[in-house]
Formats: structure tokens, C-alpha cells, sequence
């Protein structure tokens, strides 16, 4: 794998949570309540494997999310970040700009996205409706392009939901098939989700969540999401593109980040954390 291939990964990661299966069903009474709120994460590199050609990594993310389930969930998102390779003393300097907005209910899903690398820029721009039986997609870049998926597809902060959803209901597995608007815009993934044991509350964090009324006593549960190519004809028995590792709280808030891209880790740790006020449903 490039250098360039593997930036390209981790700056495409983390838009993937922050913000497979049946389609997703109209909310329920007790329905997930996601907190808007606005987080700093410093990136740093916690280990290498295989061949330990990547020297260093580091950079932030800032990640600012918005809205409500009656209108709509907005992310506004940048990751500034650098990877240092002994690959022919190679640095890479990647930032990502991208911001989306989703219906509350998963029917409609908005992105556009820059992505600075080195002195080349990459566009995404389009736009998904979900209908009857499938999800419509139209891309007005990098090209104008449109295709179809199958209705069961998620998007990003539908997929957080489940999760909770699941968490709550004591599941451990939750197989998920998600579009996002990444990299080309054509990207589909097959995601698998294992869910750890609730973590107790008196278990203490050591970061930006610590001392945050919204989140004081509030339920968390330890996350890995898997992300494969849904596309690739071997994904019967292929590893994982990356996976995601984090402390997911009921009300969406993620903390304790670890990104895995199988050569190396990453391990995001949230150094400010501002709740916003949730706007009322009318």
C-alpha cells in the first residue's frame, strides 16, 4: 500500500462515524437522541506493523455536528494530517474538508468534500435519495455520474443510531452495508460492528470528556467497526480496508479514537469537547 494510499485512508475514516441489515424503520418512542456538539481530536501514531516503514503520523480533526432528528443531522469536518515515511524519506501533508447533512429519518443524505494532498486536490459533491426500493445516488463530482443501490444501504449517522440501538439491546454483532460519499463518491462498504460490554460509570476518562455534565453517568460501550470493500470480488474472504476502534456514548459522542490500517494504528485522543445546545423538535 502507498503512502499516499494509506493517507487517503485515514483522512477518509473518521467522517465515516462521527458520523447490511434491514432497511431503517421509522423512530420509536424511546428513539436515539444524538447530542450536537463540536470536538478536537489530536492524532498521533501509536504503532506500526509488517514492514514499519511509516516513521511518524500526526495531525487534529475537528469535528462539528449539528441538528436534530426533525431537521436533519449537519457535519462539518477537517483533518489535518502528515505522515512521515522512510519510503524514500517521504512526508505527505493531507487536509480534508468535507461536510455533509442528513435527513433525520435516513431518507435524504448530502456531501461534499475537498481533500489537499501534497499540491493536489481531490472533489466529491453529490447527493443520495432514498425511495421505494433503492438509493438513488447523483454525483456532480468528480463527474457527473448516477447509479443505484439497494434500499438497505445506511448512511453515516443513520449507522451511529443502530449501533446505539443495538448496544442498548444488548446485541454484540451488527453486520451494516454503508454509503457515505467517499473517496470517488462510488465507494460502497460492508461494515461489521462488535460491541463490547457496557463500561461502568464509575470508570474514569482522562481527556476532554472527563467533567461534562451531558455525558456524567450517561451509558458507553467499546466499538470496533470493520469497513471491507463491498465491491471487491475476494470480500468472501478479504481483511478489512481499516477499522475503528472508540468509546461510543448513548448520545453519539466518541472518544478514545483508534484507527487501524493493518501496517499501522493511529490513536486520536479528544483534547476539547463543547456540547451544544439541542434545538427542539416543533
Amino acid at each position: 500500500m502507498s503512502i499516499r494510499t494509506r493517507l487517503l485512508l485515514a483522512c477518509a475514516a473518521l467522517p465515516l462515524l462521527l458520523v447490511s441489515g434491514p432497511a431503517p424503520a421509522p423512530a420509536a418512542p424511546a428513539a436515539v437522541v444524538l447530542t450536537p456538539h463540536r470536538a478536537i481530536y489530536d492524532l498521533k501514531l501509536l504503532r506500526t506493523r509488517g514492514r514499519g516503514d511509516i516513521e511518524a503520523m500526526r495531525g487534529r480533526i475537528v469535528y462539528d455536528f449539528s441538528g436534530s432528528a426533525c431537521a436533519g443531522y449537519a457535519l462539518n469536518f477537517r483533518q489535518v494530517s502528515q505522515l512521515d515515511s522512510t519510503e524514500q524519506n517521504k512526508s505527505t501533508l493531507s487536509d480534508l474538508r468535507s461536510t455533509t447533512w442528513e435527513e433525520g429519518g435516513a431518507k435524504r443524505f448530502r456531501f461534499s468534500s475537498e481533500n489537499y494532498i501534497n499540491d493536489t486536490v481531490e472533489k466529491v459533491e453529490g447527493n443520495a435519495q432514498r425511495n421505494a426500493d433503492h438509493v438513488q445516488v447523483k454525483l456532480a463530482k468528480p463527474n457527473n455520474k448516477a447509479f443505484d443501490l439497494e434500499r438497505a444501504m445506511v448512511f453515516p449517522t443513520e449507522q451511529i443510531r443502530l449501533i446505539i440501538e443495538a448496544a442498548r439491546a444488548g446485541k454484540t454483532v451488527l453486520p451494516l452495508a454503508l454509503y457515505d460519499g467517499s473517496d470517488n463518491g462510488e465507494k460502497v462498504f460492508s461494515t461489521l460492528t462488535v460491541i463490547g460490554r457496557e463500561i461502568p460509570p464509575d470508570v474514569k476518562v482522562d481527556d476532554a470528556a472527563a467533567g461534562q455534565a451531558a455525558l456524567a453517568g450517561m451509558r458507553r460501550w467499546p466499538v470496533t467497526i470493520s469497513y471491507f470493500d463491498r465491491n471487491d470480488p475476494k470480500r468472501g474472504e478479504q481483511t478489512p480496508m481499516y477499522s475503528i476502534t472508540f468509546e461510543l456514548y448513548e448520545n453519539g459522542i466518541q472518544r478514545a479514537l483508534q484507527l487501524d490500517y493493518d501496517d499501522f494504528v493511529v490513536a486520536g485522543t479528544m483534547s476539547r469537547l463543547d456540547i451544544k445546545q439541542s434545538p427542539e423538535c416543533k
